[in-house]
């Protein structure tokens, strides 16, 4: 597969600025998915669970 799936949590700071931050593995690298399928189910719980009000989303990208 040339593309991965990587989630991107939308949140806010406290100025109201919008901030987009990668999920990431247990190693400190970006949490990579090679199913979109699977990356689209762990958002949707994510969102579900949000009690922050930050929003999950998922996007594709190549690899090099």
């Amino acid at each position: 597969m040339d593309e991965v799936c990587i989630i991107r949590k939308v949140m806010s700071d406290k100025y109201g600025k919008k901030i987009n931050v990668l999920l990431t593995n247990g190693h400190s690298e970006i949490l990579e998915f090679n199913n979109l399928n699977e990356a689209e189910k762990l958002a949707l719980v994510l969102n579900e669970n949000s009690d922050s009000g930050w929003f999950y989303s998922v996007f594709t990208i190549k690899k090099k």
